[in-house]
C-alpha cells in the first residue's frame, strides 16, 4: 500500500514531488498496469502529471506566471460563454445553478470545494451552445483547480466566493437584458467576471 494513503484501493492524497510508479499504483488500486498507464497518459496529455525517468510519475508543477496566464485566458473565454448562456437559460438550468450554489455554500470539506465550484460554473455555462469554449474552460480548470482550492483555504476566498455565487444567482435570475461581456481578471475564480457581465450590459473587456 502507498504510504500517503494506507487504505488499499482508496483515493491517494498526492504530495508534490512524490513519484509514483505504474506498478505501485496498479497494486494500490488492485488492477493491471494497462488502465493505470492509460490514466497516466491522459493526465500527461492534460498537463497534470509528468514522468521522471527511473523514478515514476509526479504531479506537474506550474509557475505563478503560468497560473496567471491560464486564469486570464479563462476569464476572457468565460465572458463569451456566460453572455451566450444567459440568453438561452431555461428554468431547469437556473434551478440547477441555484442547487449547485447551495451545495457550494454548504460544503465544509475543503477537498470538495473545487468540485463544488466547478459544478456551479458548469450549471451557468450548460446552455451556452459553445462546446469548444466549454472544452477549453474545463481544460483550464483541470490545470488550476488545485491552486484555486489553496486560495480558498489559505485566504478569505471561500467566504467571498459564497457571497458572489449567491449574488450571481439572485441578480434578476440571470435575465437576458442584463448580459454583458466581463472584463478579464487575473487570478480570480471567475465569479467577479460573471457578476460584472450581469450588472453592466454591453461593457467591453
Amino acid at each position: 500500500a502507498l504510504g500517503d494513503h494506507p487504505d488499499k484501493g482508496g483515493p491517494i492524497v498526492v504530495k508534490n514531488g512524490r513519484a509514483y510508479t505504474q506498478e505501485e499504483l496498479a497494486r494500490h488500486f488492485n488492477t493491471s498496469r494497462i488502465p493505470v498507464r492509460e490514466a497516466l497518459t491522459r493526465l500527461e496529455q492534460h498537463g497534470l502529471a509528468q514522468i521522471r525517468r527511473f523514478h515514476g510519475y509526479t504531479v506537474a508543477q506550474m509557475s505563478r506566471q503560468q497560473i496567471d496566464e491560464i486564469c486570464r485566458f479563462r476569464a476572457l473565454v468565460e465572458g463569451e460563454v456566460v453572455a451566450s448562456a444567459v440568453t438561452r437559460a431555461s428554468e431547469k438550468s437556473l434551478a440547477q445553478a441555484r442547487k449547485a450554489c447551495g451545495a457550494f455554500a454548504r460544503e465544509r470539506d475543503a477537498v470538495l470545494w473545487g468540485e463544488r465550484n466547478r459544478e456551479f460554473h458548469s450549471a451557468l455555462y450548460r446552455e451556452c451552445g459553445m462546446p469548444y469554449h466549454l472544452e477549453t474552460i474545463h481544460a483550464a480548470l483541470d490545470k488550476t483547480e488545485r491552486y484555486l482550492v489553496d486560495q480558498l483555504v489559505l485566504t478569505s476566498g471561500m467566504r467571498r466566493a459564497r457571497a458572489e455565487h449567491g449574488e450571481v444567482v439572485l441578480r434578476h435570475h440571470l435575465a437576458p437584458h442584463h448580459v454583458g461581456r466581463p472584463r478579464p481578471r487575473s487570478r480570480r475564480t471567475g465569479n467577479d467576471d460573471v457578476e460584472r457581465g450581469l450588472r453592466h450590459p454591453g461593457q467591453a473587456g
